[in-house]
């Protein structure tokens, strides 16, 4: 009996192994897709619901628990810089710092409209809704690289950072909203009790983004821009997320899918990032 309890063991041990090492070599494959300049940065990745009230800020949270279970599941660092709670349910707006190997690289093809078709939780007849979200995905950059910023460019604002429910995290003004005139982008953080650190989270993503659009307009100069990179816009979905009348995701640039969109919504998205990363160099998904 010990024996044969012992056999077992070593089987599922194996099999285990066995699981691991195919793992392993699914993610070292997708690093040999990732050649960009901003790849083996951290990323910064910004979920906003788009209109519809409640069901897109129900999507949006969603998506935002997506993210944190894909970066769970790889072991990655993550960190809260921004969570602006919906009224009712789901979010407004966060903001996720996500830190490892070839995050910038991996998230890159998250970047773009997310389309939700399903019956509604929230409708008493049960009818169905589609709601959208768009996530925009930067590279954190690192403080040796020269992005100039003015004082004199930044409107700073301060505000009482509050949680779920309208509950105040604390009785202070340490929330930090900044606004970058020339640009008009607006980034703000609340996640930490001191408005200095605040300040230096957001103070790294407005870096990010001004860097990211640094690049575009370079891109711009070069006309070297990518068609499947296309505009943000309601109506340029580039993912479809389909629970009736059946169960489906689909990549629209790439045609990759799956029925099991459970397991997408739980973090199981590195088949749809590879298949991005093989078609943006030419290699069947």
């Amino acid at each position: 009996m010990g024996g044969s309890d012992s056999s077992e063991s070593e089987i599922e041990e194996f099999a285990d192994s066995i699981i691991k090492l195919r793992a392993d070599f699914n993610r070292f494959e997708l690093t040999t897709f990732l050649s960009g300049p901003d790849d083996t940065r951290d990323a910064l990745v910004n979920v906003h619901p788009g209109a519809g009230g409640t069901e897109s800020q129900d999507w949006a949270e969603m998506l935002f628990r997506m993210y944190n279970r894909w970066a769970e599941k790889r072991g990655f660092t993550v960190k809260l810089i921004d969570y602006q709670s919906g009224e009712e349910a789901g979010l407004k707006s966060a903001t996720l710092e996500i830190s490892g190997e070839y995050v910038f690289g991996h998230l890159k093809a998250e970047s773009g409209v997310h389309r939700l078709v399903r019956i509604s939780p929230f409708d008493a007849n049960s009818r169905r809704h589609t709601s959208f979200c768009s996530i925009h995905v930067y590279p954190v950059v690192e403080d040796n690289i020269e992005i100039e910023i003015k004082d004199d460019d930044l409107r700073i604002d301060t505000y009482r950072a509050s949680g779920a429910g309208g509950q105040h995290v604390n009785k202070t003004s340490s929330a930090v909203r900044i606004t970058h005139m020339p640009s008009k982008i607006v980034v703000q953080c609340q996640s930490e009790r001191s408005q200095h650190k605040n300040r230096e989270s957001a103070m790294k993503v407005l870096k990010a983004r001004l860097y990211q659009l640094a690049q575009e307009e370079e891109r711009k100069k070069m006309s070297k821009f990518d068609d499947t990179k296309k505009k943000i816009e309601w109506g340029s979905q580039i993912r479809s997320y389909v629970f009736h009348p059946y169960n489906m995701v689909k990549d629209h640039r790439t045609g990759y899918e799956t029925s099991d969109a459970d397991a997408v919504l739980d973090g199981d998205i590195d088949g749809f990032i590879k298949a991005y990363l093989t078609s943006t160099v030419g290699v069947g998904p």
